[in-house]
């Protein structure tokens, strides 16, 4: 795989380590692009906390390096197959900035975490073989750090199984490195209809003229943009961060996916919330901005289970009869006529 050239901000760049912060660097690797650095105002801050090492990384033993076991649900090496419709493409071991709270901490940045031509054969046989494939979303690390030719060649190669319906990419590129997104790469990207992308915009420092520009190109050229937020305390755990992010988010033309409770992965700790806080979060949104903004809260079973949504509204059920709440917190009985008649 061929990767574009990028600036990145190395850990003896930033005099404000210490160096509690490099043996995390030894450990996690640490790659954060100019761009993303220069959106930093204090040290500390929510654009900090998701880019910067932080010791705390490597106190928290209690949890596995895969919760989501993505290792036992890989057929083939790079190809995650969860869902019987769709898979997973891990096509990327880069990204602009490697998130501190990453799901992949254990892969990103690694030399061995690498997709090479023979593993792309392998991936494209399998989902040429599993007729029940209809879904394929391209992962990593960040498949738009691949190089327009590399990235043009395996969407081709997937346009030419029959049965794949659909191709999503997950990316956090239009954030961490906006200039990325050119002319260029949206002819090639809107070629290959009906494709989506999902990016992962945390907080509304994020959104900047260069990100709105990179959305507002993609979205130019017919493709859909959705936004997967992950839940990050001392980052967007606020009722009030998280409506200017998604009501944002719609302004520049994204549609607010889902909302992520923090994976229980290794060395993520830090960054965990209650559920309760997601629960308070999602119950502030509804009914006080657009139903548009407001994303489905979810956890991603550990496992591999897979994702069940977490809602706020069911009070408690008794027969026929649900106890709801509404967005002013009014308690509403609700009868299930259904039931009734059944």
């Amino acid at each position: 795989m061929y990767y574009i050239k990028y600036d990145a901000v190395t850990n003896y760049k930033i005099k404000e380590y210490t160096s509690g912060c490099l043996r995390v660097s030894s450990r996690y690797p640490v790659h954060v692009s100019d761009y993303y650095v220069g959106l930093i105002q204090n040290k500390g801050d929510a654009i900090w906390k998701q880019c910067m090492p932080d010791p705390q990384e490597l106190e928290d033993f209690d949890q596995s390096p895969d919760p989501l076991n993505e290792t036992s649900l890989s057929p083939v090496p790079g190809l995650i197959h969860r869902y019987p419709d769709r898979v997973v493409l891990l096509v990327s071991s880069r990204c602009p900035v490697y998130c501190r709270f990453c799901m992949r901490k254990r892969l990103v940045g690694s030399s061995d975490f690498q997709m090479d031509e023979a593993g792309f054969q392998d991936a494209l046989k399998y989902i040429a073989a599993n007729p029940s494939i209809r879904d394929v979303i391209l992962s990593g690390g960040d498949p738009l750090m691949l190089s327009d030719e590399t990235l043009y060649r395996i969407l081709s190669r997937l346009r030419s199984i029959r049965h794949v319906s659909f191709i999503r990419i997950g990316s956090r590129v239009p954030v961490t490195l906006p200039k990325r997104i050119t002319p260029e790469l949206c002819n090639i990207l809107g070629q290959f209809h009906p494709l989506y992308i999902n990016t992962h915009f945390n907080h509304p420092a994020e959104i900047t003229d260069d990100s709105s520009k990179a959305c507002s190109m993609l979205a130019n050229a017919g493709i859909p943009l959705g936004n997967q937020t992950v839940l990050l305390r001392g980052v967007n755990d606020s009722a009030e961060v998280m409506r200017e992010l998604m009501t944002g988010l719609l302004e520049i033309r994204v549609k607010p996916y889902y909302l992520h409770q923090m994976d229980l992965v290794r060395g993520t700790a830090h960054f965990r919330t209650s559920i309760n806080t997601g629960l308070e979060i999602i119950r502030s949104l509804r009914g006080h901005i657009s139903g548009m903004a407001v994303p489905h809260y979810v956890i991603d079973l550990p496992g591999g289970k897979g994702k069940v949504a977490i809602l706020p509204d069911l009070v408690e059920r008794k027969g026929d009869i649900l106890l709801l709440n509404t967005y002013t917190g009014e308690k509403v009985a609700y009868r299930d006529l259904t039931a009734v008649r059944a």
